[in-house]
């Protein structure tokens, strides 16, 4: 038995050849392929079981009549499969009609030259368009909309292979197909593919426990390649089913919000615990939501969203079927096999486990640090010690020139000296990062002496613990914290923000505490500081996008550096080191994100905007076990040490300042 196969060199074709070459007497395969190409099938020729010696590359292509092939090079064709499209959702008009419908009705030319036996269509859904309601498999034109260009030309590429078919003809119509469920391979990103990048995102964000809000999209259909494939075997030889289309599909949808928490439980990440219908927002006044969405800002808004977390805009209309799909005729072919469409639970880590360790695209892009500051000037405030100098010699360590700033000039040329010594060049300058001449003298010599900073850390800072039933007479307090965390550091962004702008380019990064997120007692001080910082970001961030000038705010947990240092009970308390706090600066560099915060600091943000009054007991809680310390008194005590129940109570919530 014989068989032409176009699309040979795809996910399915490549499967379908797996199952044929296995197939007991089995003759020659033909598979058509580019003359570009013709390598790579002769490579998986070389390097799949059973194909050397079976598998034979045809040149031609689906854009030529006959698909440009010399049908002088084949003999007999039994079965003719044609596989070859386009089956992306993102393909412009013109790219779906060449592959879809001019490839079609050229696969179908060259079928009825060589007098194929039987010609096998592999379609897809789509041709179901918006169809609303359950989708027979006998059902072809039922008036559907087809609103979407790839709905349009499968629709035309099956109706090619029904009208002008010499020969017998049967069509295929799978599901969304996803990978391997033995072993999760797939090399395409498409369907469920594109909402791996936001899982992954939420991974990081949030602690898997922890409940998410989340839209219902709807019903899909989703089902693996070796189901589709064996199916498609199977089908294909038995007698007596021409003239019909088989759903390849699982014949109980699934909610896309089920799909969704099937892959979030995969990579153990958090899971949409409520889902919001869409028929909620249906039940707005008629055209509303449509014509919000067509808002010039909401447009921006919802693009930006979705790029940032892989899913084209393109599809994420048409995430819901409208329809459900008949499976009557493709399970009575089935019947006495062992072919069935596995439950999702049963495979979802076997595809994520594939994706993550071969497909994530943050796996093919050039985003390590040394590629993002080889080369930059980065100004680092507070960089005689800690954080700052720590932070230095890594970006240094790179290939990027620390710029050095703090008050004391003995500590910073000594960390200088330190990079230089390592083969790194770096430049210090004392500066009063309270006081805004000072500030506006240095940065005028800093801009004198160097062509561009091209990145900024706010990284000085001042910390007060302290409550405010013993702050009533210290009004001071407040001010020299503000005066340092807050505007100490805008007048700083604001000497250099009007250079990046002209320049379009340039990466600001403020060191700010969880302390923001989570409300700890006694910072009211050093909070309130950070948190207008915060603020102060999050406004001239979005006037500065369009100048690509980029904002991140790292909400810092505690680290051990002197500035803890008068509170002995830190001494006992979990820390991360100022190499650690380095990193996350060098994180921030990296992938210039708009926020880094610890899971437990979004968790805290999150649990206040819900339940306030909650949180507020606890930290209540929290301002009884931790007592104001003897420096916060004006005191000195050496014997102060953290009870069993304050380091209990610090280690299950890593990082607070208490």
């Amino acid at each position: 038995m014989s068989y032409f196969i176009t699309g040979g060199t795809g996910f399915i074709g490549r499967n379908l050849i797996d199952r044929l070459v296995s197939r007991p007497n089995g003759g020659p395969i033909y598979t058509l392929v580019r003359e570009r190409s013709r390598h790579k099938l002769e490579r998986q020729i070389a390097e799949r079981p059973g194909w050397p010696g079976r598998v034979t590359p045809i040149v031609g292509d689906l854009g030529q009549p006959q698909l440009g092939v010399d049908t002088t090079q084949l003999g007999p064709v039994d079965h003719f499969f044609h596989i070859a499209a386009i089956y992306d959702m993102t393909a412009s008009d013109e790219a779906n009609r060449v592959a879809n419908v001019d490839g079609t009705r050229h696969a179908v030319e060259l079928a009825n030259t060589l007098g194929a036996g039987a010609f096998h269509h592999v379609s897809s859904i789509a041709v179901a368009g918006q169809f609303k309601g359950l989708f027979r498999e006998d059902y072809f034109d039922e008036g559907q909309p087809l609103t979407h260009p790839y709905h349009r030309t499968k629709f035309e590429a099956e109706r090619l292979v029904r009208t002008q078919t010499q020969g017998s003809w049967r069509v295929y119509r799978p599901a969304i197909v996803v990978g391997d469920s033995r072993t999760g391979e797939t090399d395409k990103i498409d369907g469920p593919y594109y909402f791996f990048t936001l899982i992954k995102k939420l991974r990081h964000w949030f602690p898997a426990w922890v409940p998410l809000i989340g839209p219902e999209l709807g019903y899909t259909n989703i089902v693996p390649v070796d189901f589709v494939v064996d199916a498609l075997d199977h089908i294909a030889h038995q007698p007596g089913l021409d003239g019909q289309a088989f759903h390849l599909t699982n014949p109980k949808s699934q909610r896309s919000g089920e799909v969704i928490n099937a892959f979030a439980r995969a990579a153990h990440a958090p899971q949409l615990s409520v889902r919001i219908d869409k028929r909620l927002i249906a039940a707005l006044p008629k055209g509303t939501l449509s014509m919000l969405l067509q808002l010039p800002a909401a447009k921006n808004i919802r693009r930006t969203m979705l790029a940032d977390v892989g899913i084209p805009e393109e599809v994420i209309d048409y995430v819901g079927l409208t329809a459900q799909f008949d499976t009557r005729d493709t399970e009575r072919a089935l019947a006495g096999t062992k072919i069935s469409v596995p439950p999702l639970n049963s495979y979802a880590d076997k595809l994520w486990d594939y994706w993550e360790r071969n497909l994530d695209p943050a796996l093919f892009r050039d985003r390590s640090f040394e590629g993002a500051v080889n080369g930059k000037t980065v100004l680092i405030t507070g960089a005689s010690s800690g954080i700052g100098r720590a932070a230095a010699l890594k970006i240094a360590a790179a290939g990027g020139v620390p710029i050095l700033v703090a008050r004391g000039m003995d500590k910073l040329e000594a960390v200088r000296q330190e990079i230089q010594d390592l083969g790194g060049t770096a430049y210090a300058y004392s500066a009063d990062l309270s006081s805004p001449d000072s500030l506006a003298e240095t940065c005028e010599q800093i801009r004198a002496e160097h062509p561009t900073v091209d990145i900024l850390v706010n990284n000085a800072g001042r910390s007060i613990r302290r409550s405010i039933s013993l702050s009533y007479d210290r009004f001071h307090d407040f001010e020299r914290t503000i005066q340092l965390n807050y505007l100490g550091a805008i007048k700083l962004i604001m000497e250099l923000l009007p250079g990046m702008r002209e320049r379009r380019s340039g990466h600001v990064i403020n060191i700010s505490s969880i302390g923001v997120q989570t409300n700890p007692p006694r910072f009211a001080a050093y909070v309130a500081s950070k948190g207008a910082l915060d603020a102060w970001t999050r406004v001239v961030g979005s006037e500065c996008i369009a100048d690509n000038v980029h904002f991140t705010t790292i909400h810092m947990p505690l680290v051990r550096t002197p500035m803890i240092a008068p509170t002995k009970i830190y001494d006992s308390f979990p820390t991360i080191s100022p190499d650690q706090a380095a990193d996350l600066i060098c994180e921030a560099i990296r992938r210039k994100p708009k926020q880094i915060n610890t899971k437990l600091g979004t968790f805290g943000e999150i649990s206040y905007a819900l339940v306030p009054k909650a949180v507020d007991q606890i930290l209540a809680t929290a301002y009884k076990v931790f007592p104001d310390s003897a420096a916060a008194k004006g005191q000195v005590d050496p014997k102060e040490t953290a009870s069993t129940e304050q380091v209990a109570l610090a280690h299950l919530m890593k990082g607070v300042h208490w």
